[in-house]
Formats: structure tokens, sequence, C-alpha cells
């Protein structure tokens, strides 16, 4: 049994570490949160020590590595926001922990450079939560496109909406500076998705950007892709607000959609169970996306109708010949 800390246990994704954690039959000696808004252990680890002021957390992790190495923490889950993650993998690998760490592990990439200096002073790792490689469906996907003798590339179109409220802008993820903007913080999972399935990036262009959608074009190794992003409940399919779902996830592949809308509810555990028997996901996998989203983050707007997802052609009202 393994000893687990968890960083930013009252967010939106910390029920699906703790069930991971729980699943894989480890036990959570420390939780902090600024919030006190943490019922939810209750369900899983009610004896765990719980703070709200980081020194006093730092200073009982800090005890627990002098103390009996029965009592020592192993392995720090990180469900802080994006912009406080380097920081935080730093006290993991500092007390002597491994780090689990949600997307993104960092919002620029040259501070990976750091933490893989880091990984060979304190001889521990970081590893990411990259769930979607661990899906079933997605799985097989990849292995009948490696197994597809045609060599030609693939045309893809990618749609992710999923609804968000007004507080999502008054919060930290409405901050690019903390969240690294849309792109980053609803997309990586996505973009690691395709970098995953096709190959990759040999061009990447912006067509469109504002707080709430974002989308552009990406040719990979094997693939030509269309790609949008949204927050906007409006860019949902149906025609009444009752009619639409909070969610659409489509990934759609020479014409064909992939189905991968179920199968979510248990990933953070397999990912946790690849990562405790040495197989997680690690700086050198989490690498490519974090740049390609640092580099979409940045780059100027352009318009490109040969290359436009159609929703983007929408936005702009921009009718097909």
């Amino acid at each position: 049994m393994q000893n687990f800390a968890l960083i930013g246990i009252a967010g939106y994704i910390a029920p699906r570490h703790l069930q991971a954690i729980q699943d894989t039959n480890n036990n959570l000696v420390a939780a902090i949160d600024t919030h006190d808004s943490v019922g939810i252990l209750d369900k899983y680890f009610p004896e765990v020590s719980f703070f709200t002021e980081f020194e006093r957390f730092d200073r009982h992790a800090e005890k627990l590595k002098r103390g009996p190495e029965e009592g020592r923490i192993n392995y720090v889950s990180i469900c802080s926001p994006n912009f406080l993650h380097d920081a935080h993998i730093r006290f993991a690998l500092r007390i002597g922990a491994d780090a689990i760490c949600e997307k993104p592990l960092v919002l620029n990439p040259w501070n990976l450079d750091a933490l893989e200096e880091l990984e060979h002073i304190y001889g521990k790792k970081v590893n990411t939560i990259l769930q979607l490689r661990v899906h079933p469906a997605l799985i097989q996907l990849r292995e009948n496109i490696r197994n597809n003798k045609n060599k030609t590339k693939k045309e893809v179109i990618l749609t992710y909406i999923t609804s968000r409220g007004l507080w999502y802008h008054f919060s930290w993820k409405g901050e690019k500076e903390k969240s690294g903007g849309i792109a980053t913080n609803i997309g990586i999972h996505f973009f690691d998705l395709l970098m995953w399935l096709f190959g990759d990036v040999q061009n990447s262009e912006v067509h469109y950007s504002d707080k709430n959608k974002i989308g552009g074009f990406l040719e990979l190794k094997d693939a030509n892709v269309k790609w949008f992003l949204s927050l906007d409940k409006n860019d949902l399919p149906g025609k009444t607000l009752a009619d639409k779902k909070t969610t659409l996830r489509s990934i759609i592949i020479d014409g064909e959609e992939v189905q991968f809308s179920d199968g979510f509810t248990d990933l953070h555990t397999k990912v946790y169970e690849r990562t405790l028997s040495g197989n997680g996901f690690g700086i050198k996998e989490a690498r490519p996306s974090i740049k390609l989203v640092h580099n979409i983050r940045t780059a100027p707007v352009i318009v490109n109708q040969e290359n436009m997802h159609p929703d983007i052609k929408k936005v702009l009202k921009i009718k097909d010949n």
C-alpha cells in the first residue's frame, strides 16, 4: 500500500483521483485546499489530515518524510489550478515523492526542462494524466490506423463543446495567464490524442479565437485536422436549449465518426494503475502537446477558408461555395 497526498482536494477533478487512489487499494494521508468544502473526503478517506494553509501542509509532509518509512508520502496527486502545477510538482519531488499531476504539467514547454533536472536530482518521477490514451475505443482506433496499409493522410474533424456558465470567466480558468486559455485548459487532452494517433505536427494555424471558443487547423504526419473547441452552449447541436446536451465530443475521420462518448468513468483509475506499475505518462509524453498549445496560444489568427472547421465558418458567417 502506497501513501498519497492530494493538493486541490476541493477541485472539480479531485473526486476522480480519490476514486483512483481507493480503487488501487492505496491510502490518502494528507490533503490540502484553500477552500474547506471538502465533505467528499467522508466518502473516501475520512481520517486524512486536512489543511487549508500550504505552510502547515508542507511542515506535515516534511515531518512524515523524517518519520518511519511506512508513514512517508510516496505520491502527491496534484489537482490545483494550472499555473500552480509547476510549483506543486517541485514540492512533491522535494519531499521524496513521485508526482501525479493533472493536465497540463506546466503552461510553458521550457519549464519541463527544469522538472527533468529535478527528477534526476531527487530520483523521482513526474507523471501526468493522459486518460484518453487508455480509453479502449481509442486504443482500438490507434491499432486500426497503424494496421491500415493505405498511407494517404486522413481528413479529420475534431469538435469539443463543453458548456460553461459565467462563473468560468470569473475563476482562474478564465484568466489565460493562469489556465493557459481554452486550448490548454479543455483542449490539451485532445491535442495529445491527435498526435498519439496521427504523429507529429508539421503545420499549425489558428483561424478564430475569443474567450469562449477557438479553432484552427493542424497538419500532422498522417492527418489533416480541422479543430474547434468551445465553452458556448449555443454551439451545441439542437434547435432549442432543452434539446441540447451539455457536452459534445466528436472526431470524424474520413467522413466516419468515432464513437467514444462512453467509458470515461474509470479512466483515471487505469492511469493510476499504469503509474503505480512504473508505466506512467511522464514528461516525454506530455511535452509535444504542451509545446503545441503554447504555440496555439501565441499564434496570430489567420483566415484560411480551405482548412477551416465548419463551426468556425458558422461563427464567421462564411457560406460554402
